[in-house]
């Protein structure tokens, strides 16, 4: 399996754009794969340059409702003729942050791309196929991200805190491996490892995503004290991390001085082999 990091907010080197989003492209014996796309369409123009032709994807993901997963989804539609796009049954509802002024800027995904007709919508669970399968219904029982009470939706006419319901997570089986792929862990990754776990649905050889340890709206990394319980509890788990985006430089380097080698970081133009 081949994962190549098609946008994230750091990149490997000048060669390759930048933003605050994620874009994982993934590559398994049967499948290519398209798992959420970027901000922009930054993750187009990496992916070029990395030899990915996203005309060939056959299947694609949205991991959340918002615009740093989705803000790509109308360049993909137009490079990509034939993938279904799974998307949660929650998906293209009103999302918000809330700046530190009390102002709320709109983060969800263009509505009017609703239209098409390539949409999987998903509630709850879905087998895709013989390799990969969908979940979501987590729910933050502990180490749940700080960030997220800055975060809102639309509810009828009120605006109420964001209950994540539209996060989504994905599992790809093959050779072997359990790879369980995060788009921002809004629910907490340890959260969403046990919630595999307990809904019977295996534990993940490697963890690949976002854990959403820097609040952007704030701009201010998770309380260090939570990271440090957070690294403590998945040192106890026998899977390989790989994380990115939303986490966070701060909260990473924490994380990498509890978990060692048991965790790397990913960024525009990288490339890992499962």
């Amino acid at each position: 399996m081949i994962i190549k990091t098609l946008a994230e907010n750091t990149a490997v080197s000048e060669a390759f754009g930048s933003e605050h989003g994620l874009s994982l492209y993934i590559e398994t014996a049967k499948h290519h794969l398209l798992f959420d796309m970027g901000a922009s369409a930054l993750f187009a123009e990496n992916a070029a340059k990395m030899g990915v032709d996203l005309s060939t994807v056959d299947i694609a993901v949205l991991s959340h409702d918002h615009y740093d997963h989705g803000g790509g989804l109308k360049k993909f539609l137009e490079l990509n003729q034939k993938a279904k796009i799974h998307v949660s049954a929650q998906a293209f509802g009103k999302r918000y942050a809330k700046s530190p002024d009390g102002k709320y800027k709109y983060i969800g995904i263009d509505e009017s791309l609703l239209s098409h007709d390539r949409f999987v919508f998903v509630s709850g669970y879905m087998r895709i196929n013989e390799e990969m399968e969908l979940f979501s219904g987590v729910r933050p029982v502990k180490f749940a991200p700080s960030g997220n009470k800055d975060l809102f939706m639309m509810r009828g006419d009120s605006m109420v805190p964001d209950d994540f319901a539209h996060e989504q997570n994905l599992i790809i089986r093959e050779g072997g491996k359990v790879v369980l792929i995060a788009g921002c862990a809004h629910n907490g990754i340890v959260n969403i490892i046990e919630h595999m776990q307990t809904a019977g649905y295996g534990s993940p050889t490697h963890v690949i995503g976002g854990f959403h340890l820097y609040n952007r709206s704030a701009d201010r990394d998770e309380d260090p004290e939570l990271v440090g319980r957070i690294g403590n509890r998945l040192n106890e788990t026998d899977s390989q991390y790989y994380t990115c985006h939303c986490t966070g430089i701060g909260s990473y380097n924490i994380l990498k001085t509890i978990m060692g080698d048991r965790i790397g970081y990913l960024a525009s133009g990288s490339q890992i082999l499962i």
